[in-house]
């Protein structure tokens, strides 16, 4: 049976003249609420620039690409009513003053991070992959580690933050890596050893609770999944379904190697670390570290060996020629990030990057 797929994603809220970002989630969400009551698939998020919406779990790509089409024009039409745009930008590259969301877990964060809680307005893309127990979860969580920075180079799109250009593809990344729990994880070996070490970062106080584990992958505290988090939103919605597409083909493959008896890599947390940042750094545009080795290798060539990896469980969901041919589209236009600083290359504006960004997220 094909695993289902299903997606989050982080959307900011902007003004529709200025593109700066607006506090305007909570008049934008009871708008979508109000056009299709009890049937809205929006949710706030930490800061009130931003909204977030949810997939249904999905066997097919093609219809979750056009469930993401629908929902991202669902949050503009929205957005309109009360002056604003909506745009799948990770960070905000004009200036911008957070606003902190209302509820007592919000107030939380803000009281116990401090600046931390204060400069997340970032937005990214979760991608849930269901999976048939927790022992097979963490067999996949295990496996796939080293294939995350590469899901992250091809998501890049946060070049800009507060004005200026960070020299990086996914500056989202770095900032996001500030929680305490966030980032890559060693190797767990079985999911009684994940419960136990999840219970354990909870039960030091510094975390509130389970729904602040932010590793790179995780077992979701909600649902049958695992939840990879390390991407960022992706401006074109077909990257998008490409980036889930691909990560279902990294759970299944990763599965099947635990049903093989196959161990996991052992390469280091540290080296993880490494493969993170240079991925965000350089996205697409440069080298990453190559899975297989950590030792740098063109982009190209480590995206080849990610689609080669995956490629017999693509094949057999159906999705391996479309991925490649997504893929192929990614590696020739660039990433988000490339977007955006071809943009200003050429307006010199960050407004306009703003508007260029409204218009391609809706595809």
């Amino acid at each position: 049976m094909v695993r289902t797929v299903g997606v989050e994603e982080e959307l900011l809220l902007v003004d529709a003249q200025s593109g700066e970002p607006r506090a305007l989630s909570t008049a934008v969400l009871a708008l979508a609420e109000n056009r299709a009551p009890g049937d809205s698939a929006f949710d706030p998020e930490l800061h009130l620039q931003q909204v977030e919406f949810a997939t249904e779990p999905r066997s097919d790509m093609r219809e979750l690409a056009e469930e993401i089409l629908r929902w991202r024009a669902a949050a503009a039409e929205s957005a309109a009513q009360v002056g604003a745009d909506v745009a799948a930008l990770a960070t905000a590259p004009l200036p911008v003053s957070p606003s902190i969301g209302e509820g007592e877990r919000y107030r939380w964060l803000a009281e116990k991070f401090g600046l931390t809680t204060q400069e997340q307005l970032t937005c990214g893309c979760h991608v849930h992959v269901s999976v048939e127990s927790d022992e097979e979860g963490v067999g996949v969580l295990d496996r796939i580690r080293p294939w995350l920075p590469v899901v992250l180079a091809l998501s890049a799109n946060s070049p800009f933050w507060q004005g200026q250009d960070t020299a990086y593809g996914s500056y989202r990344s770095r900032v996001w890596g500030r929680w305490p729990s966030a980032g890559p994880v060693e190797t767990f070996g079985s999911a009684r050893r994940y419960h136990e070490q999840v219970q354990a970062l909870v039960d030091t106080g510094v975390l509130r609770d389970k729904g602040m584990i932010y590793f790179d992958a995780r077992l979701s505290h909600r649902y049958p999944t695992v939840e990879v988090r390390v991407a960022d939103v992706c401006l074109d919605p077909a990257d998008a379904a490409l980036l889930a597409s691909l990560v279902r083909g990294l759970v299944e493959t990763a599965a099947r190697s635990r049903r093989a008896e196959e161990p996991p890599d052992p390469v280091g947390v540290g080296l993880l670390r490494m493969a993170a940042w240079q991925a965000s750094r350089s996205g697409l545009e440069g080298h990453l570290l190559h899975p297989a080795t950590m030792r740098p290798e063109p982009a190209s060539v480590v995206v080849d060996a990610l689609l080669a990896h995956v490629h017999d469980a693509m094949e057999d969901s159906g999705d391996r020629a479309a991925a490649e041919d997504g893929v192929r589209h990614v590696m020739e236009r660039g990433t988000g990030a490339r977007t955006q600083r071809d943009v200003f290359a050429r307006t010199g504006s960050l407004r306009a990057v703003v508007t260029e960004c409204v218009s391609r997220t809706r595809g």
